[in-house]
């Protein structure tokens, strides 16, 4: 943890889930953190709106005394079903 003007930062690393949109663009899921949903125009977007998002949710949780999970690691698999 770093100290910066009486204020202790920590690092994160989160997994996330970065959905293409038909309509072009990117839904970003955190799995670790279910209440970080967003999206983006391009990757980069996505990202960058995906960080400030979890800079946020790792605030209030602070702020209300709720503990801050450590990493999901997400397994994707494919699943056909016939309907």
């Amino acid at each position: 943890m770093e100290r910066t003007s009486n204020i202790v930062t920590a690092n994160y690393s989160f997994s996330v889930v970065l959905e293409p949109q038909e309509g072009g663009g990117f839904t970003v899921l955190v799995p670790a953190l279910p209440e970080v949903v967003t999206e983006g125009d391009s990757e980069g977007e996505a990202l960058a709106h995906v960080e400030e998002a979890i800079r946020a949710v790792l605030a209030y949780r602070r702020a209300h005394g709720i503990a801050i999970p450590s990493d999901a690691h997400p397994e994707i698999r494919r699943v056909t079903v016939a309907a």
